[in-house]
């Protein structure tokens, strides 16, 4: 029997650590501070997903030994976010067939803004995705995912909920609505942008808060800046039930 799980692809901040000018911050030279850019990968039976195309995507799906995927979610359109996304026509060639990504109206706007020729016929090159609009809920291959509606700037973000584990990477506020959506989570990954505040994430006190406000019975942090060392935040965590990401960790879900 298969197991469900989900694989962290990466889950450092927009940078990565290191930083490509070798920088690595606050963080020891050690394995769980490597950390590419965030994007997930969930498996549900028979049904293999991603959420964002961080620009290290292909990297992270061969380290992984990843070669199917059945569709994309995206969260937003911020750049460590999505600038793997014409990666995605490999599964173009390999199916024959266009690429299901979802994603919200805004993002969506600026996705065909950015990669037109993904989604509109171009002389020799042929549009390989199809977009697909997420505005609350939707049954998709009898997964319920939900839109999870973060604040994170000025940036129209979401997170998902799909069935029992929730994913929300980039956030500074969520409103008590939908909170209320993320209530009897198995699983919660969440930001953690740094130890002081920040402007449009989430620092560790916050997230912290919020992991106690949803109540899933297991959280991690992903998101981590090069300010925060991963020893040093897995010491300052006093819940055995909370954990730091790093990449390469599979959850089971």
């Amino acid at each position: 029997m298969t197991k469900n799980f989900i694989k962290i692809l990466g889950c450092g901040s927009s940078q990565g650590i290191p930083k490509i000018d070798g920088d690595w911050g606050q963080c020891k030279k050690n394995i769980k501070n490597i950390r590419t850019r965030c994007s997930i990968f969930v498996q549900i039976k028979n049904i293999k997903f991603i959420i964002d195309t961080s620009p290290d995507i292909r990297f992270q799906l061969l380290k992984n030994k990843i070669d199917k995927i059945d569709f994309a979610l995206f969260t937003h359109a911020h750049a460590d976010h999505i600038l793997g996304i014409n990666e995605l026509r490999t599964f173009y060639i390999k199916n024959k067939k266009k690429f299901n990504i979802y994603l919200t109206k805004f993002t969506e706007k600026s996705l065909k803004k950015m990669f037109k020729y993904l989604f509109i016929n171009q002389k020799n090159y042929p549009a390989v995705l199809k977009s697909n609009i997420i505005s609350n809920k939707k049954k998709i291959r009898n997964l319920n995912i939900q839109a999870i509606n973060v604040s994170h700037g000025t940036m129209k973000t979401i997170g998902y909920r799909i069935n029992n584990f929730a994913y929300i990477p980039d956030l500074k506020k969520i409103n008590n609505s939908e909170i209320r959506k993320l209530q009897n989570l198995d699983i919660l990954i969440i930001d953690c942008f740094r130890f002081k505040k920040h402007k449009t994430h989430v620092n560790f006190k916050e997230s912290i808060n919020y992991i106690k406000e949803i109540n899933p019975k297991k959280a991690f942090l992903t998101n981590m800046s090069s300010d925060i060392d991963y020893q040093k935040i897995f010491k300052k965590i006093d819940n055995m039930n909370i954990k730091p990401c790093y990449d390469g960790l599979k959850i089971y879900i």
